[in-house]
């Protein structure tokens, strides 16, 4: 009897869904107007250009309206709660940074469990009793305050907090006494895109100038400048240090070597579509002496300083080496004749290279596995590190003084786990291991090869329960990124743990576009190449369905960022491919992504509509906003973004969904998620659940699947 109440609730739960899917869907009413543009002849529609203005009434009241539309409908779903909760109760759990340490105190972030933000703690020595540093629960009332930035003295007398309000990229930056935990009257305001580097009483960071109050979160960020702040002084005595009103899209950073002697910065010019950097050096600490070249303009090429050594300063470069090296320049004969190559280009791309305990540690990716070899200064191979298993390695960052150094691994099915590494015996220990409710033997990943459009062999990574049958019918997420040098690499999530564990499947396609086999892969998945990532995805949904893994009423296409655009061109092209779709904070209006913030960045990834005839055919022939098609039947899709989204606006994913909801068949929901107080990522953990669980109910609801919790 038991078991019939069970199967009718369950047909009842279905036929409800069914129902619901082909009922016909209603949305807010989307304003309209007759505003065009006119690119090199052609004229270009833009009738929601108002929802660019994030702060004006109409459109507070157009993302209310369906903010109520989209979570009603989540609302009805009778599982979304049982899958909140169960996100809950598996990502509670202990989870752990790696140290690093200053002077004798090593440093660690710890999250209890459901702490919305991780808590700084540090310990006299390995075996010392920790104490708090910083709470930044405590930052604001909704936890949604984090902390970006937290960077040491040389000396650990003080710290530069940086902190982030409800997930703006904006920075505020304040000086806490290391010595009494308070913090001083430092206030230093409009920081962006910068880290921060100390030299002597005070660091360097890099800012935007104010702009004008109210718009804040989408006013086009110009003439990045780079100052000297002094402890115990205001913002308005900090130095200027170097700015470049002339190039007003480049990026300026500055930042000290270990011992102080040598400061370096590092200017790049993406606007301008170049993909390199230049680095200039000075010796000596005063903030107002020149800067001497090494690399004199940004280019195409990138040099990343790794240390100061005998004989000048190792860099990483790929300059006649797609795959990139270690070179050694010479700060007195700069010219690249002079370069000493210390490392020589290998086949497999290198990925990092950091110093510590007088020895370099490179990563290499081996069919998007990590490779970690040490070498001494002068390029002698040591050893390699011998990791657990194949999966992604990160960290060996350290100082010249240390004996260990700290680094993670992980994959799919292995949790963050950090070892202690010792320098001079090469041997690696456990340090820590979470203590997660989970069966990694319950679980398979299997890496497979499949062949895209132009015959290209592209790798994907498939994971599932073990002895799931492939029938076709499984519920499966199909998730890439395929931009800006990017690797996407095997890595654990507790939430996505709780798909797997409803017999989802989850795949993770490595395209082109990311830097998965180099330079190379990158390129051939960037700006006029930009078709080969949409098609390296489409293929990879097809060997899903052709390998019985899934089909199309139960594939999920999801992506974030670049993603985003990823899973808004790929529909366009090919709506009859997915079930669902879910574009997460997306790149859609290619024609105009390079006037909010800091998108005209992306102009070296995708190129610009306004720098030439050709390169605005290549984005208009794909921009997911221009190329949705009235009448068409798109994928259920469930937009999402957020208010604080100061890195992709979200006028983006607002432009795009008033057009699909225009155009779509309305058989299907079209909806958009407008988060508050977060940003281009959950603001908190909490947050971040919620999120997962709209996203995963959202997913069986419309498949017509019920979980099992």
């Amino acid at each position: 009897m038991r078991f019939m109440r069970f199967v009718a609730a369950s047909a009842a739960v279905l036929l409800m869904t069914m129902i619901h899917i082909q009922a016909q869907f209603t949305y807010p009413p989307t304003r309209k107007t007759e505003t065009v543009d006119t690119y090199f002849g052609t004229t270009v529609a833009d009738p929601y250009r108002w929802l660019e203005d994030d702060y004006s009434e109409e459109t507070k009241a157009w993302v209310k309206a369906q903010n109520e539309v989209t979570f009603k409908y989540l609302a009805q779903i009778p599982f979304r709660q049982a899958w909140l909760d169960r996100l809950i109760k598996t990502n509670n759990y202990p989870k752990y940074s790696s140290p690093f340490r200053n002077n004798e105190y090593y440093y660690f972030y710890k999250n209890d469990g459901l702490q919305n933000q991780s808590v700084l703690y540090r310990q006299k020595g390995l075996d010392g009793t920790p104490e708090l540093v910083i709470d930044p629960n405590l930052l604001s009332p909704d936890n949604t305050t984090s902390m970006a930035i937290f960077s040491l003295s040389k000396n650990g007398r003080y710290a530069a907090v940086g902190t982030s309000a409800g997930g703006s990229d904006w920075r505020t930056i304040y000086v806490r006494d290391m010595r009494t935990g308070q913090n001083l009257n430092d206030k230093i305001e409009w920081a962006k895109v910068t880290g921060v580097s100390w030299q002597g009483n005070g660091f360097y960071y890099s800012r935007y100038p104010k702009p004008e109050p109210g718009k804040e979160l989408s006013t086009k960020n110009e003439n990045h400048q780079v100052y000297y702040h002094r402890v115990g002084t205001p913002q308005s005595a900090d130095v200027l240090v170097y700015e470049d009103p002339a190039n007003p899209q480049r990026f300026h950073g500055v930042f000290s070597s270990e011992d102080e002697r040598y400061t370096f910065l590092n200017i790049s010019d993406r606007g301008k579509g170049k993909l390199g950097n230049a680095l200039w050096y000075r010796k000596g600490t005063d903030p107002k002496a020149p800067f001497m070249p090494l690399i004199t303009e940004p280019g195409e090429y990138s040099y990343g300083l790794i240390d100061v050594v005998k004989g000048g300063f190792l860099v990483e470069t790929n300059d006649g080496a797609p795959n990139s090296r270690v070179v050694l320049i010479d700060p007195r004969k700069p010219g690249k004749a002079h370069w000493k190559t210390i490392i020589p280009e290998k086949p497999e791309p290198l990925t990092f290279v950091s110093s510590a305990g007088g020895r370099l540690f490179v990563g290499y990716s081996k069919d998007v596995t990590t490779r970690v070899y040490v070498f001494s200064f002068q390029g002698q191979l040591e050893r390699e590190v011998k990791l657990p298993a194949l999966g992604t390695a990160s960290g060996f960052i350290g100082q010249r003084s240390d004996k260990k150094v700290f680094y993670t691994f992980t994959s799919f099915a292995y949790p963050p786990s950090i070892y202690m590494y010792d320098i001079a015996s090469g041997q690696s220990t456990l340090f820590r291991a979470p203590e997660v409710a989970f069966d990694p033997n319950a679980f398979e990943t299997k890496q497979v090869f499949y062949t895209s459009k132009d015959g290209t062999r592209v790798p994907m990574f498939i994971v599932h329960k073990k002895g799931l049958e492939l029938n076709g019918k499984n519920p499966t997420i199909l998730y890439a990124y395929g931009g800006f040098n990017i690797s996407v690499t095997p890595s654990f999530s507790m939430s996505r743990i709780t798909w797997l564990e409803q017999g989802g499947i989850y795949a993770s396609a490595n395209l082109r576009g990311g830097s998965e086999y180099g330079e190379a892969w990158h390129e051939a998945g960037m700006r006029f190449n930009k078709q080969n990532v949409f098609d390296d995805f489409i293929a990879a949904a097809e060997y899903l369905i052709a390998n019985q893994y899934t089909s199309t009423p139960y594939l999920a296409c999801l992506g974030g960022s670049n993603g985003g655009l990823l899973v808004g061109a790929v529909i366009n092209q090919r709506p009859d491919l997915f079930g669902v779709a879910i574009p997460q904070v997306g790149v859609m209006d290619m024609l105009r992504f390079q006037k909010f913030t800091i998108g005209w960045n992306w102009i070296a990834e995708y190129g610009s509509a306004e720098a030439s005839e050709a390169e605005f055919k290549n984005l208009y022939a794909y921009s997911p906003l221009h190329n949705i098609k009235a009448g068409v039947r798109y994928p259920a899709t469930l937009i999402t973004t957020a208010d604080h989204d100061d890195r992709v606006v979200p006028a983006h994913s607002f432009k795009y969904a008033a057009e699909l909801q225009a155009k779509a068949s309305t058989d299907r929901p079209a909806l958009i998620r407008i988060d508050t107080q977060s940003g281009h990522g959950a603001s908190n953990l909490r947050k971040g659940l919620e999120l997962t669980a709209d996203i995963y109910s959202f997913c069986f609801y419309v498949m017509g699947l019920e979980p099992k919790f």
